[in-house]
């Protein structure tokens, strides 16, 4: 181990969708700092399109995509999916024993994709033991019942007592707690940091058509047109809610407002194109990805999602006003976070099964009326994350000195 720096190696499966190596690269960003190396081990096909700061940079895993809840297949290598789990499992020790990192952080997965960390896990225990092995959970896995019973099928509780040191959780205890949801035992409890919601940076909006956050209240002596966001994340299951927003234009074209819809990476291309040509004809600028969301977030009034942990922690920080529509399989994970937030008031919320043009017109136009009391209720909430995060690695380090 190279004593002149101090090395964090991070771990994010990425199976499908862009959530996982967003977080991940967020706080490797933030984590980074003068004789601090971050190396990250992903698997995210998009990996590459993201800019890495100084200090950080990454390891490509062969992707897998997610066919069902036990299921997973290669996403390009044509290879039997046994064999691409063995070559992920080697790149992994590989890296761990290459790099030798005073801090491994796993994303959310304590065993890692089919397994696939468990001889890493085993090496840390037996060659490493001062370094720190870390769980990071966002704050609502799925629902209690489908959690425990995950949890317990696994034996995850006797690999966090056995395995980890700390387990981290991007949330705050008395919005959603997941000690008591998912009946974590004490000792387990006892690893667990809250170390609150990751803040993303909120850049000042420079667009000539910019939103709330960014200053531009007029141009050139004429009022500004205002802008709503409707982004799916990475695309592979927002498909419904791209056609309502369009269907809903087609039916009000008097809308006053500008739209900037971002499809995902992971829209199927037959149905993006579609979708790309229904929005041209409406006046629609439509964007596959954008590897800096939080600018295009910043020149918006109102934002359009479906919910997922890293877009919530983005219009929290943007202190945006912000319409949910979360999906609610495979996993009811977005939906319990969207209740949990419109019952803080910090959010407005549409059910899947309710979607339709009509009640997202109702809502648009009622968070485009009156948008000052979700932003006051923002501006009030904590985003700690970072802060924590930083406080936690310090205390390591000093334990290394």
């Amino acid at each position: 181990m190279d004593e002149s720096t101090f090395n964090i190696l991070m771990y994010s499966h990425d199976t499908y969708g862009l959530g996982h190596i967003r977080r991940t690269m967020a706080i490797a960003a933030a984590l980074r700092e003068k004789g601090v190396n971050v190396l990250i081990l992903t698997g995210s096909p998009i990996a590459g399109r993201f800019s890495f700061p100084l200090g950080v940079d990454f390891v490509r895993m062969p992707g897998m995509i997610k066919q069902s809840n036990t299921v997973y297949l290669p996403h390009s290598i044509r290879v039997d999916p046994r064999h691409a789990i063995h070559i992920r499992r080697s790149i992994i020790a590989a890296t761990a024993k290459a790099f030798d990192p005073h801090i491994f952080i796993v994303d959310k997965v304590p065993l890692g994709l089919k397994g696939e960390l468990i001889p890493t896990l085993e090496w840390f225990k037996r060659k490493r033991p001062r370094s720190q092995v870390i769980l990071g959970l966002r704050d609502i896995l799925d629902d209690a019942a489908s959690t425990r019973a995950d949890w317990l099928e696994k034996g995850y509780n006797e690999i966090l007592e056995r395995l980890y040191d700390e387990i981290w959780v991007y949330g705050i205890q008395d919005l959603y707690d997941p000690i008591q949801e998912y009946a974590i035992p004490e000792h387990i409890a006892a690893k667990t940091q809250f170390v609150g919601y990751i803040p993303r940076l909120t850049p000042r909006c420079l667009n000539e058509n910019s939103g709330t956050s960014g200053g531009g209240g007029s141009n050139g002596g004429n009022k500004r047109k205002r802008q709503v966001l409707v982004t799916i994340g990475g695309g592979g299951d927002g498909y419904a809610v791209l056609e309502n927003w369009l269907t809903m234009l087609g039916q009000w074209p008097d809308a006053p407002f500008k739209t900037l819809m971002i499809s995902g990476p992971f829209l199927p291309d037959s149905v993006r194109d579609h979708l790309a040509e229904r929005a041209r004809c409406l006046g629609v600028r439509f964007a596959t990805f954008y590897k800096n969301l939080e600018k295009k977030m910043a020149c918006s009034d109102l934002v359009v999602s479906m919910g997922g942990y890293n877009t919530v922690c983005e219009i929290l920080s943007m202190q945006k006003p912000s319409l949910l529509i979360p999906r609610n399989t495979p996993r009811m994970e977005q939906e319990i976070r969207a209740r949990v937030m419109q019952g803080r008031g910090l959010v407005e919320f549409i059910s899947w099964e309710a979607m339709t043009p009509d009640l997202l017109r109702e809502k648009t136009e009622c968070l485009l009326a009156k948008p000052e009391r979700y932003i006051q209720a923002v501006r009030g909430f904590p985003m700690t994350g970072l802060e924590g995060m930083r406080s936690r690695i310090a205390a390591f380090r000093r334990e290394w000195e």
